[in-house]
């Protein structure tokens, strides 16, 4: 059963504008906060309510109101940063993806287990202003935190797979790859291409924070051909109902985690240590309103 701490504490979920509305519905005595950070304001006002087994949860939608935040301008560290303030210790994001595996077909779900980071315009650390400080990413996803999804996405039922894991590549856009760059994500390894899950991922390990990302994938990436003469607007209809298939499966996995009676808020995960031996610097030459600012993350 949840213990009395975890059915008390807040669970963050980022997802974007169609997962916002389906999810929205299913969320009782629901309030929208309007937080502002030092790092400027959060994508959108932040939706926290109730879903699930009675779980607290607080609700982002990471492009914005209207889908107004392209890839390099979604303000992840305002993002992240505002969850935390609110209490946050364990999120569970989700993004649309391109597959680069043969296997993980249009429609499936992928819990990411690893990331490769091709961004390069993005605030991708809290601490630029602060001293060194350098968190382990080798493991990228909280573990414990995708195997008690896992858990729950075994019960589904569903001509769609979840993917217990996945290498995602991320990255800049707002292009999509030519083929030749989509070949080379193939054979660096990679399953999944986006432009959403990075410097996210990173910012959540130094805010000390359990992370998860549910991949929902629309097609296949550019490195498969389509069929000669395939009409575009059909090609546009396969992807649209692609996701919505996928955004209504996310849906239902993340309602029936939250239904579960898993502790997902892990107090002694090795996530909400991440800050324990990052700090290089010598604390003493750290400005004083700096340690103020980011006591949040160290909590």
């Amino acid at each position: 059963m949840n213990s009395i701490d975890d059915s008390q504490q807040i669970v963050g979920i980022i997802g974007g504008t169609g997962l916002g509305d389906s999810l929205a519905k299913r969320i009782t005595d629901g309030e929208l906060l309007d937080l502002d950070t030092p790092f400027g304001k959060p994508a959108d006002k932040i939706l926290v309510g109730k879903l699930g087994n009675n779980r607290r949860i607080a609700f982002l939608n990471r492009h914005g109101d209207g889908h107004k935040f392209p890839p390099s301008k979604v303000p992840h560290a305002a993002n992240i940063f505002a969850l935390k303030q609110l209490g946050v210790k364990t999120i569970i994001s989700m993004g649309a993806v391109g597959s680069l595996n043969e296997a993980i077909a249009p429609g499936d779900l992928v819990l990411v287990d690893q990331f490769i980071d091709k961004t390069c315009k993005r605030t991708n650390s809290f601490f630029t202003d602060y001293g060194a400080v350098h968190v382990e990413m080798a493991e990228p996803s909280c573990s414990r935190l995708r195997e008690k999804i896992m858990n729950v996405g075994k019960n589904i039922d569903g001509e769609h797979k979840v993917h217990c894991n996945g290498t995602y590549v991320c990255m800049e856009g707002p292009q999509f790859s030519t083929r030749a760059e989509s070949l080379m994500h193939k054979q660096w390894g990679g399953d999944l291409i986006g432009m959403t899950a990075m410097p996210e991922a990173k910012l959540a390990r130094e805010a000390q924070m359990c992370y998860a990302l549910i991949a929902l994938v629309s097609d296949y990436d550019c490195w498969k051909p389509h069929a000669p003469g395939t009409d575009k607007k059909v090609l546009l209809h396969e992807i649209i109902a692609n996701m919505s298939i996928a955004c209504n499966n996310c849906v239902n996995l993340i309602e029936a985690v939250l239904n579960s009676d898993h502790v997902l808020n892990g107090q002694d995960c090795i996530c909400r240590k991440s800050l324990e031996l990052a700090v290089w610097t010598d604390k003493n030459v750290i400005p004083q309103d700096q340690k103020e600012m980011m006591k949040v993350l160290f909590e």
